[in-house]
């Protein structure tokens, strides 16, 4: 398949600010893209076929996918990357390093970082990346993940209104108390063990679960993404188990908690892109299993 700019995209040398409010500097048409994260590759490679020429090694979707790789996210290879010569660069502010990041942008390339940690930031993020940043039309996909998760934004803003209220009841219950049909769930949800660390404060998988009945029991913790001792936990009636970055799966990791445990994709719920179509069914059918 060949590289080359989308069908009609302008032509361009816009001063654009990616999420981070750097300015970066897109000569167009951009036909040569190199993605860094996972979610962007799948993002960008549904949105515009034969516009990626690179991406990392743990970019696994779409299946098939057929470019260069380099390396991991947080280890690139930036003299591979350079040597690509593409017209922008895509990255994430949390996935890849920043002196990576300065590397590419010292060697001349445009890059653009998005940094979302809500499902809407994730919405309008990849909006203004696809169309500011690639010069892509809007794909029909982020129109359905839209929709998809619409309703959920005005459930998200009141439970944080009333979660005072929700924390103080939920703290005199026991753990592993049945949860009444409805109720909000409280969960635990770790990232890795060896040592044991957990999703923590401001994070797009808190947001989704939050949309989905679930509060993150350390979303009160100073750190994003704090260690923990499975002893000594506040009080919680579920443990979600992303199969990534740490592989859970039913064999490893549920018997370390006395809470129900349920795996759970982590395209699903740590991934921004395409997924978010199908995210907010095939995830509340997960939770609702255990």
């Amino acid at each position: 398949m060949q590289t080359g700019p989308h069908p009609g995209a302008p032509h361009r040398d816009d001063l654009s600010r990616d999420d981070l409010g750097h300015p970066v500097r897109i000569s167009a048409p951009v036909g040569r893209v190199v993605s860094l994260v996972p979610s962007l590759t799948e993002s960008i490679a549904l949105s515009a076929p034969g516009l990626l020429v690179g991406a990392t090694d743990w970019c696994s979707h779409p299946p098939g996918l057929a470019v260069a790789r380099v390396r991991g996210t947080k280890n690139p290879d930036v003299d591979a990357v350079v040597a690509l010569a593409p017209d922008l660069v895509c990255a994430n502010a949390e996935e890849n390093r920043e002196s990576d990041l300065a590397a590419l942008r010292a060697a001349g390339l445009a890059v653009w970082v998005t940094a979302p940690n809500t499902v809407e930031a994730a919405l309008d993020s990849l909006d203004r990346m696809l169309r500011l940043a690639c010069g892509l039309p809007r794909p029909a996909w982020l129109d359905a993940a839209r929709a998809a998760w619409a309703d959920t934004a005005a459930d998200a803003a009141s439970t944080a209104t009333n979660a005072a209220v929700t924390n103080a009841a939920v703290t005199n219950a026991a753990v592993g108390d049945a949860v009444r049909p409805g109720a909000r769930r409280r969960a635990l949800v770790p990232i890795w063990r060896r040592p044991w660390m957990a999703v923590g404060r401001d994070t797009f998988a808190g947001d989704v679960l939050r949309r989905l009945g679930v509060d993150n029991v350390l979303a009160d913790s100073p750190q994003r993404y704090p260690r923990f001792d499975p002893a000594h936990l506040p009080p919680h009636d579920l443990v979600v188990l992303p199969d990534e970055p740490y592989a859970f799966s039913p064999t490893d990791g549920p018997e370390a908690f006395a809470a129900p445990a349920v795996c759970v994709p982590g395209r699903l719920l740590t991934w921004y892109g395409p997924s978010l179509a199908a995210a907010r069914h095939e995830l509340a059918a997960a939770l609702a299993r255990a």
